[in-house]
C-alpha cells in the first residue's frame, strides 16, 4: 500500500483523537463547575461516554470520587482547606439571595436531617417545625443557635435553605410561594422530595456519628470536619508524594490563586519540584492555562466560564470593587493591612469623584462601611485580598489591577 493512501486515514484518526480529548475536557469542566450534574444537562452524555477515563484521571490526580447514576452524575469534591469562608453558597441568582452565613449552614443541616426522616412530600412549615424542634436540643442550644418561625428573619433564613435545595434538585415545588410564606407563615408551600438526590449530597469518608468513636475524639469544629473527610495514607514515600500531588492539584482546580506561603514545608518543596508537570496535566485535561509567578500559581480560564465568582465590572458594586482593587494594588508594597478607616476615607473620595454615576444607596452618609465590606469580601473570594479584623490585606495577585496615572501624549496642532 502506498504512503499517500495512508494519509487520509491518519488525518481522520487525528481528528477523532482531538474530538475525544475535547469531549473529555468538556465533561470534566462541567463536573468541576457543577458537581451535581443532572441527566438533562448537555454535558451529562459526555460524562457517561467517558466515565472510565474521568474516573481514572480523578483517581490519579485528585482525591475526588465520581458517581454515575441514571439521572445524575455526582463529583464528590471535598474542600482542600476547611477554614475558607470566602465562598459561601448562594441560594439563587437574584440580588436578594444573599450568601449563606454560618447560621444558614447550621439550619441547612437541621433541614436535611428532617428530610432524611420524612416522607416523600413535605411542606415549608413542616420543614421549619422539624428544624425548630431539633434546635431545641441542649447540645445545639449550647452552641448559641436559636431558631424560631415567628420572625420574618427566621423565615427568610429557612426560605434561603429551601431555595438552595430547590436548585440542587432535592426539593421540587408542587404548590405555593416562598415569598408569601416569608410575609405570612400560614401561606405554606408543598414540595416533593427526591430521596435519591438527597442521599448523594453528603460527601464524607466517615459518618459524622462515628467521629466520637475515634481513639482520640475530635473536639473543635475543624477537627470534626477533618475527621469525616480524612483518608488513610500509607506511610511510604510513594503514598505521601501521591497525597501531596493530589492535594495540590485539588487546590489548583478549586482556588483562584495558590500562594506558596499558604503551603506547609512539604507541600511547598513538592510543588517547586513538580509544578510544571502538575499544571501541564491540569491544562491538558481542563484547558486551564497556568500563570506562574514568584508568589504562586493561578490556573486561568480563557473561556471565562469555569468560575462561580468573577471580578464584577458593571453597576455600582462592580465599580466600587474595581476602585478598591486599584487602591489596594497601589499599596501592595507596604506589606500590611489597609485599615477600614483608611478605606472609608478613600470611599468618600470616590463618592465625590464618581458618585453621580452610582445608585442612591451608595451615596448615603454611612454607605461606605457596607459597600467597602462587600467589595473586600468579593476580592477575598477571588484570592486578591485577605480580610483581617482591623482591615484588608492586599495579596500579590491584585497587582494586575494597579492603575497607572493617565498620560497625555503631545499631539501636533493642525496649524503647526
Amino acid at each position: 500500500m502506498s504512503q499517500t493512501s495512508l494519509e487520509p486515514k491518519l488525518e481522520l484518526g487525528d481528528r477523532l483523537s482531538q474530538l475525544r480529548e475535547d469531549e473529555r475536557r468538556r465533561a470534566l469542566r462541567a463536573l468541576l463547575m457543577q458537581p451535581l450534574l443532572y441527566a438533562d444537562h448537555p454535558a451529562y452524555r459526555l460524562v457517561k461516554r467517558h466515565i472510565d477515563w474521568l474516573r481514572d484521571w480523578l483517581n490519579s490526580e485528585t482525591r475526588w470520587d465520581l458517581r454515575l447514576e441514571a439521572d445524575f452524575a455526582r463529583l464528590a469534591k471535598t474542600a482542600p482547606e476547611h477554614d475558607d469562608g470566602s465562598r459561601a453558597a448562594r441560594p439563587g441568582k437574584r440580588p436578594v439571595d444573599l450568601d449563606f452565613t454560618r447560621r444558614r449552614y447550621a439550619l441547612l443541616c437541621l433541614v436535611l436531617a428532617g428530610l432524611e426522616r420524612g416522607e416523600m412530600q413535605s411542606t415549608l412549615g413542616r420543614l421549619g417545625k422539624a428544624a425548630m424542634d431539633q434546635s431545641a436540643e441542649p447540645a445545639i442550644q449550647a452552641s448559641g443557635l436559636v431558631f424560631e418561625l415567628r420572625s420574618q428573619e427566621d423565615r427568610r433564613d429557612l426560605v434561603a435553605v429551601v431555595r438552595l435545595l430547590l436548585n440542587l434538585g432535592v426539593l421540587v415545588r408542587v404548590a405555593g410561594s416562598e415569598d408569601a410564606y416569608i410575609r405570612n407563615e400560614t401561606k405554606d408551600v408543598l414540595y416533593d422530595i427526591d430521596r435519591h438526590v438527597l442521599s448523594a449530597l453528603l460527601v464524607t469518608r466517615r459518618g459524622p456519628s462515628l467521629v466520637d468513636t475515634l481513639e482520640q475524639p475530635a473536639d473543635s469544629l475543624d477537627q470534626r470536619i477533618g475527621a469525616i473527610t480524612a483518608r488513610f495514607v500509607a506511610d511510604t514515600p510513594e503514598a505521601r508524594n501521591r497525597e501531596l500531588r493530589q492535594r495540590l492539584t485539588e487546590r489548583l482546580l478549586d482556588d483562584p490563586v495558590l500562594y506558596y506561603d499558604e503551603l506547609d514545608e512539604d507541600e511547598r518543596a513538592y510543588l517547586f519540584n513538580q509544578r510544571h508537570a502538575i499544571v501541564q496535566r491540569i491544562q491538558e485535561a481542563t484547558g486551564l492555562v497556568p500563570e506562574m509567578r514568584a508568589e504562586g500559581i493561578a490556573m486561568v480560564d480563557p473561556e471565562g466560564d469555569l468560575a462561580d465568582q468573577r471580578m464584577p465590572s458593571e453597576g455600582t458594586e462592580g465599580h466600587i470593587t474595581l476602585l478598591m482593587a486599584g487602591h489596594l494594588a497601589e499599596r501592595l508594597s507596604q506589606d500590611q493591612a489597609q485599615s477600614w478607616t483608611s478605606l472609608h476615607d478613600a470611599y468618600r473620595g470616590w463618592t465625590e469623584q464618581f458618585g453621580r454615576y452610582w445608585k442612591k444607596a451608595a451615596k448615603e452618609p454611612d454607605a461606605g462601611q457596607s459597600f467597602c465590606r462587600e467589595a473586600a469580601e468579593r476580592l477575598a473570594g477571588l484570592g486578591l485580598a485577605r480580610l483581617e479584623s482591623d482591615g484588608v490585606c492586599p495579596l500579590p495577585a491584585i497587582a494586575r489591577y494597579a492603575v497607572e496615572a493617565p498620560r497625555i501624549s503631545r499631539v501636533a496642532r493642525l496649524d503647526d
